[in-house]
């Protein structure tokens, strides 16, 4: 069981970073279930999935620091020094000034202090929000507060952060109203493993068509015809921008819902196919990477069609080279390269490993 278990996380988080890098794309990977809509937290939700209340706090923070900050903090520097060394030759620093501030502290209150890493702000994020909701896990159970009660506080919490949306312009209080969202999603992932999971079946056809029509619904609140309109159904948990009281909210469940529902009907007709897996295994280098392979394919169409590269540094990281016909292309290579990066990766960290031990048994 707890490999199929295992199994399952993988494909889902396999699931969910195809669904975050075609977002970055600007395509959606499920019909009617637009980027922004719900991958991020679908993400939480998959950490409330694992999350495992036995530890002290201490146990727990150190844990997390060393699975989540460790690995952050060495692509910061690695890709500090990348964007550093190619800023000579394509006329741009791709991030903010390099300070203290920005290098130590940026991380945690917006994660874009570099262009290249600026998927990665969901790392802190994370970290901090499961940092609350084992502080607020312990504090319910010691009062021994009824469950219906738990999970009414956490969705308090998101409304209150939508209402509050006018202060994430302050970077001060965006670490906070980001969490305030996202623990809901932490723990509606943790109530889905131990109390719904092979206990209740929510995967039925009359689910399926409630989850469909509603969706369908929310699309009548959809103003994403014209860059004027608004976000619609997207919405922006990395800038704390929501656009609806609610839909945010729906949307979020409605997608994480439809992301359970394929991986368990796909299950036994994927559960082997052992490339993704790997996806699901390497979701961090993915995540980190996608955009240094995003660019670096910009580049060479640039430069086999014999444009300057100048014509880049006019747009943000996300531009992309005749998006009409190349779109897919990035996505496979993305998918590809960055898969296989972090196989190369762990690869050398398992071999460094060896060779350290072994100079410390000599």
């Amino acid at each position: 069981m707890e490999k199929i278990f295992n199994n399952k996380i993988n494909i889902l988080k396999a699931l969910a970073i195809l669904i975050v890098v075609s977002g970055h794309l600007e395509f959606s990977l499920i019909p009617m279930f637009p980027p922004y809509s719900f991958q991020v937290m679908l993400f939480f939700f998959l950490a409330g999935m694992v999350f495992n209340p036995k530890y002290g706090f201490f146990e727990f923070l150190c844990r997390r620091a060393k699975s989540l900050l460790l690995p952050y903090f060495l692509y910061a520097g690695a890709y500090l020094l990348i964007t550093s060394a190619v800023a000579p030759y394509i006329g741009k620093f791709w991030g903010m000034p390099v300070t203290f501030e920005n290098e130590l502290l940026m991380p945690f209150l917006t994660g874009h202090q570099l262009d290249l890493i600026s998927p990665l702000w969901f790392v802190p994020c994370l970290f901090i929000t499961l940092l609350f909701y084992k502080f607020l896990s312990g504090a319910f159970a010691c009062a021994r507060a009824p469950k219906g009660l738990i999970t009414g506080f956490y969705i308090l919490l998101a409304l209150g952060a939508i209402q509050l949306q006018n202060y994430s312009s302050n970077y001060h209080l965006l670490w906070l109203l980001r969490s305030m969202f996202a623990l809901l999603f932490v723990h509606l992932g943790y109530v889905y493993k131990n109390e719904i999971e092979g206990k209740i079946n929510i995967f039925s056809y009359k689910v399926f068509g409630a989850v469909l029509i509603l969706q369908s619904l929310l699309w009548l609140t959809n103003k994403d015809f014209s860059p004027m309109d608004g976000i619609g159904l997207h919405f922006l948990l990395v800038w704390g921008q929501y656009n609806n009281p609610i839909v945010p909210l729906l949307t979020s469940i409605t997608g994480i819902w439809m992301s359970l529902f394929i991986v368990e009907i796909l299950y036994e007709k994927v559960k082997d196919w052992n490339f993704l897996q790997k996806i699901g295994q390497n979701t961090y280098h993915i995540m980190a990477n996608h955009l240094l392979i995003f660019n670096i394919l910009t580049y060479s169409f640039l430069a086999l069609k014999g444009v300057s590269f100048d014509i880049k540094n006019v747009a943000d990281i996300y531009w992309f080279y005749f998006p009409l016909k190349t779109t897919y292309f990035y996505f496979v290579v993305g998918i590809i390269s960055t898969t296989y990066l972090g196989e190369f990766l762990k690869f050398l960290k398992r071999t460094c490993t060896k060779c350290i031990q072994g100079r410390v048994v000599k």
